[in-house]
């Protein structure tokens, strides 16, 4: 799972409007939720919604022991997949590509082993790392049929690095389903947004300042507006272990087996589906800055809005030319709760 931590902001509807929202919220993945929608039907979909997610869990979650996810990475045999995990399968081969391999979601093992997994962290020394990089790597995979085929039985995979962001688009086909076109769908901070409220104002997400907090909200840095878009933002200023005064981020380069470390602190990719922002969205943070310009340039579907540290150790902005036509205002200290009107 991407390290996102994006405050959604709901202004505050107008008392003329004909429609009131339906906000709903809850847990999932091991995260929270939040989801507001407009509908005429005055229904309450949450009951629906929570079995969606938990299915979603029962296929894709690390965490859950007798998942399909699992059950493939403890070699139980004839495990057949579902279309949640089909879906994450392609997008990932898609990804792994296109990034040149820094979005891999093979490098699972190495993850546990720093502690950012299920499991206890271990002792990291070099040459468990290179044993382990061994079976780390995309092309070691494949999926035939309803099947995973695995050229080493111990590569294992992991999906949390955007499942929460598939989980999102899942949850937004249910209500469109429903014939809901206004809504916005939050999950661990991960955002997709469709249509507008209906008094014609966007929905509006906040991206923070990447400050090293793993417990509370940071102040924003921008104020971004979303229509039928999503976002997902990456970033090592949440999960991270501290060692002999060092700081390591949850982000490993699949390529080294160690925590990517480059002056690239946090990255919000905006697209029309939420698995393709928040995948690409950890396969930039792992390239570096200099590596994502050019990516960002050959891939026009996604548009960022990338923060560094200079040299001077200030903050600093990239954005791709589509972003200005996203971004609603650039603020400095102000602080918004998630989902509280403002």
């Amino acid at each position: 799972m991407t390290c996102l931590f994006v405050l959604c902001i709901l202004n505050a509807f107008s008392i003329y409007s004909q429609q009131e929202p339906i906000s709903i919220e809850g847990i999932a993945q091991g995260t929270s939720y939040h989801i507001t929608y407009f509908d005429k039907k005055n229904r309450d979909l949450q009951p629906q919604i929570d079995k969606i997610l938990r299915n979603f869990d029962l296929s894709v979650s690390t965490y859950i022991p007798n998942s399909i996810i699992s059950k493939i990475n403890s070699n139980v045999k004839n495990v057949k997949v579902d279309a949640y995990f089909k879906t994450c399968f392609n997008k990932a081969k898609e990804v792994w590509k296109n990034t040149d391999g820094a979005f891999d979601p093979t490098v699972y093992p190495i993850v546990n082993a720093w502690g950012f997994g299920p499991s206890k962290k271990q002792k990291i020394e070099k040459q468990k790392i290179d044993s382990m990089l061994q079976f780390v790597g995309f092309d070691l995979i494949e999926l035939k049929g309803n099947k995973i085929i695995k050229k080493d039985p111990r590569v294992a995979l992991d999906f949390n690095a955007f499942a929460q962001g598939y989980s999102v688009d899942v949850v937004s086909e249910f209500l469109k389903s429903k014939g809901i076109t206004s809504f916005v769908v939050e999950i661990g901070g991960e955002v997709y947004a469709n249509g507008r409220k209906p008094n014609g104002e966007f929905f509006k997400v906040g991206i923070e300042k990447p400050i090293d907090n793993k417990e509370t909200s940071n102040p924003l840095k921008a104020i971004v507006k979303l229509e039928n878009l999503a976002v997902a933002t990456s970033g090592n200023y949440r999960r991270f272990v501290i060692e002999d005064g060092i700081k390591y981020a949850h982000h490993i380069d699949p390529k080294t087996g160690y925590p990517t470390k480059n002056n690239l602190l946090s990255a919000s990719i905006f697209s029309k589906e939420c698995i393709a922002s928040d995948a690409n969205a950890t396969g930039i943070l792992v390239m570096g800055l200099e590596k994502a310009k050019i990516f960002l340039e050959l891939h026009s579907e996604l548009q960022a809005y990338l923060i560094y540290s200079d040299d001077n150790g200030k903050y600093q902005v990239y954005e791709t030319p589509g972003i200005k036509a996203i971004v609603s205002e650039v603020v400095e200290e102000k602080k918004f709760s998630l989902f509280k009107d403002n």
